[in-house]
This record gives C-alpha cells, sequence and structure tokens, in this order.
C-alpha cells in the first residue's frame, strides 16, 4: 500500500502526519524508528510498540482493507 503524506513545517523541522488508521494498525505510539535505506526511509515501531499476533489479528479483522489477496499462499516456486 502506498499513501501519499505531506511535510509539515514544525518549527525548523518538517514533520509527516500519519491517518490514524496506520497509526492503529501498526501500534504506533509516541516514538518511532527511522530507518535510512538507499531507496528511501522506513518508518517502523520501536521493539516496545509492536502488536502480538492476537492485536495483529484483531487490527486487520476489524480494519475496512480488503484482505482477500492474503487468503492463499504463493507456491514454493513463485518465492
Amino acid at each position: 500500500m502506498t499513501i501519499e503524506a505531506r511535510l509539515i513545517k514544525i518549527g525548523n523541522s518538517r514533520g509527516i502526519r500519519l491517518p490514524k488508521a496506520i497509526i492503529n494498525r501498526y501500534g504506533l505510539g509516541d516514538t518511532v524508528l527511522l530507518e535510512e535505506r538507499p531507496d528511501g526511509i522506513l518508518i517502523h515501531t520501536d521493539e516496545q510498540g509492536m502488536l502480538s499476533w492476537e492485536e495483529t489479528y484483531k487490527a486487520m479483522a476489524s480494519s475496512d482493507e480488503d484482505w482477500s489477496d492474503w487468503t492463499e499462499l504463493p507456491d514454493e516456486e513463485n518465492l
């Protein structure tokens, strides 16, 4: 999934506003980790903020997204 976000001015810095659905889906708290990569920046939760498998299932089940793509696993040949 790709979401376009705008950089907003915060003092002399810039910030990104994340949609509430994204914050809830990934269990983001007050702190996230930024990882610089050759192709961009990866934003992810700190280890303490990660959801358990049960919490992840509940969050996915309650979302309005279509998860039908995830019902089948690919053949090993296509991995």
